[in-house]
């Protein structure tokens, strides 16, 4: 008798795990961009004001009922000069209040600017946009850590200038926290990127993230060649990419 509960309990414990294993395995990159979004505080983002500052200039998006607008500033208070990108992709930048007049490429090249750094921000809030392609193109382990691999491009319709480049995602297993991404790009001759997210904290229900930035020896190579690269110290350290001064203010507040 007691060999039969034996059996029994052995029988469910591997009933339990195969059933486990396999719903991890059936998660499509939509679900896992999803949980990965929602673990990162991706309700509050979508309707808040964040501010924080980052290199020489000061940033502030807020996002109300599917609305957005993205801003850059050289001051605190945005008097000197600020610039603006609305949902709608229009871009204004002003001067002691005043509205500059700027070629469409000027504000095409401005609005790109501002854009990307509110995008990596909040990664991986920006995943879900409607012009992005997303898929799941394997799992790695990197420094024993077990993460999908999601590949994401852009439409060409919505995707912005920059549609062709390429990015990947490392999603990790269990905690859904984005901790490594890679990109390459075909502005200025082109080249790829990876990066690996550190000092990761919670303000407001938001995780953000800092990121060292690094270069492979090579201009184009996989981009799943890059954990690994990165494991055997054969990147070249670029920069540090730092948000300092964030602050988060849930909507109706902001």
């Amino acid at each position: 008798m007691k060999y039969f509960l034996l059996l029994l309990l052995g029988a469910s414990l591997w009933s339990c795990d195969t059933a486990k294993t396999k719903t991890e395995k059936d998660l499509s990159a939509q679900e896992i961009v999803d949980k990965a979004i929602a673990k990162a505080g991706g309700a509050v983002i979508a309707n808040a004001a964040i501010h924080f500052k980052f290199r020489d200039y000061y940033y502030k998006a807020t996002r109300q009922n599917g609305v957005r607008t993205l801003e850059r500033c050289t001051d605190a208070e945005c008097q000197q000069q600020q610039d603006v990108l609305r949902s709608d992709g229009s871009f204004e930048r002003f001067r002691e209040s005043a509205r500059l007049q700027l070629s469409d490429s000027l504000q095409q090249l401005y609005g790109n600017s501002v854009n990307s750094v509110h995008y990596f921000s909040v990664l991986p809030y920006g995943l879900n946009d409607p012009a992005v392609k997303k898929s799941l193109i394997g799992e790695h382990r990197v420094k024993e850590q077990p993460y999908y691999l999601i590949k994401v491009q852009f439409a060409e319709d919505g995707g912005g200038e920059d549609f062709q480049d390429q990015y990947l995602y490392w999603i990790h297993k269990t905690t859904f926290a984005v901790d490594y991404l890679a990109y390459n790009y075909q502005t200025n001759e082109g080249g790829t990127r990876f990066r690996a997210a550190y000092n990761p904290r919670r303000i407001e229900g938001i995780r953000f993230v800092d990121y060292k930035n690094y270069k492979p020896a090579r201009q184009f190579p996989p981009l799943t060649s890059l954990d690994s690269l990165f494991e055997n110290n054969k990147l070249e350290l670029l920069s540090t990419i730092a948000l300092e001064d964030i602050k988060v203010m849930p909507c109706p507040e902001c």
